[in-house]
C-alpha cells in the first residue's frame, strides 16, 4: 500500500496540488484551499494536536498516512511530516486506508 500511496503522492506533488509543512498546511486550511491533511506516523504529538485543531476549526479532515517522514520525503522529494492536499480527488484517494484522526472542535475546549 505504501508504494501505491507513494506514486499517488508523487503525481499529486507534480500536479501542484500539495502543500508541504506545518505553516503552509495551516494556511491552506485557513483559506479553505485544503481538502485533506495527511501526517507522518512519526510526527510529534504536539504537531499532530495542532493540525487536528486547525482541521477541526476549518472543517478539514486529518489522516495519518502510516508512512514515516523519510518515506514521505522519498515520495515527494522533501522530508516533511505534514501534507495538505488541495485537490478533492487526490485527497479522497490518499485517505483510502489511512487512519482518520480528525477531531471535533469541542474536544479542544473545557466543557
Amino acid at each position: 500500500m505504501t508504494n501505491d500511496r507513494s506514486g499517488l503522492m508523487s503525481i499529486c506533488r507534480k500536479a501542484g496540488k500539495m502543500k508541504l509543512g506545518m505553516d503552509t498546511a495551516k494556511s491552506a486550511c485557513d483559506i479553505g484551499e485544503a481538502k485533506g491533511v495527511f501526517t507522518a506516523s512519526d510526527l510529534s504529538a504536539k504537531s499532530l494536536k495542532e493540525m487536528r485543531y486547525c482541521g477541526a476549526k476549518n472543517g478539514v479532515p486529518v489522516y495519518r498516512l502510516g508512512m514515516t517522514m523519510q518515506q514521505i520525503g522519498a515520495a515527494v522529494g522533501k522530508v516533511t511530516g505534514i501534507i495538505a492536499v488541495t485537490d478533492a480527488g487526490f485527497a479522497k484517494s490518499l485517505a483510502k486506508g489511512a487512519e482518520n484522526v480528525s477531531a471535533d472542535i469541542d474536544e479542544f475546549f473545557d466543557q
